[in-house]
């Protein structure tokens, strides 16, 4: 069942944007999940006046359901693997299938990486606050591996922020993972991130870069 919140990711960043932007960040830097979260990260960065940068992260789907996401990997100087116990035996999927698929993602990983920064250095974050954006939060996996990858790198304060979520994924996130989560709409009925959003086509690599050069 549908339920349409927002009319694509671009209305969904500035709704977004104009909650952050009464937060009075300073100093702050978006970090956008790939490659949905990039044009609502985009509508952030804008409305905080603060550098954009990417954090690389790829989910791994559940056997025979690759849309659902039974762990993730997330670039950072040691690769983190996120396991999502409960959807592995739920699915039938193995941690063998887990460790199979991990290989194929961090080569997705490194071409995505060579497409869309072309050899710029990542934005700093040590010491900062990050504002880490998606464009909806399903199960939760990819946005936790990339919390434990952005904690490598020593930032201040993370806040997450989404336009969408589970209710019970924000306060999973918020009582085990992150102290602040900012979800413009937090539903009990969820179903997919897709069906909040009246026009939710894939973003494409092409989309990104020319994002990520605007």
């Amino acid at each position: 069942m549908r339920h349409e919140l927002f009319e694509d990711r671009v209305d969904a960043g500035q709704k977004l944007a104009a909650v952050l932007r009464e937060r009075g960040l300073q100093d702050a830097v978006v970090l956008a999940l790939p490659r949905g979260g990039v044009p609502v990260a985009v509508e952030v960065a804008h409305a905080l006046n603060a550098p954009l940068d990417l954090l690389l992260v790829r989910k791994i789907g559940a056997r025979g359901n690759p849309e659902l996401a039974v762990a993730a990997v997330a670039d950072a100087q040691e690769p983190v693997i996120e396991v999502e116990e409960t959807t592995l035996t739920m699915t039938g999927t193995s941690l063998e299938d887990v460790q199979r698929a991990v290989p194929q993602q961090l080569e997705e990983i490194e071409r995505r990486r060579r497409v869309y920064l072309k050899g710029r250095a990542p934005v700093p974050v040590k010491g900062k606050t990050v504002v880490l954006v998606d464009d909806g939060i399903a199960t939760g996996t990819t946005m936790r591996a990339a919390l434990r990858a952005l904690r490598q790198r020593q930032p201040a304060r993370v806040i997450v922020a989404v336009p969408v979520a589970p209710a019970e994924e924000v306060e999973r996130f918020l009582r085990d993972e992150v102290g602040e989560l900012i979800c413009l709409a937090k539903l009990q009925s969820f179903g997919a991130v897709g069906a909040h959003y009246r026009n939710f086509d894939q973003t494409t690599d092409e989309e990104v870069i020319a994002l990520m050069n605007s």
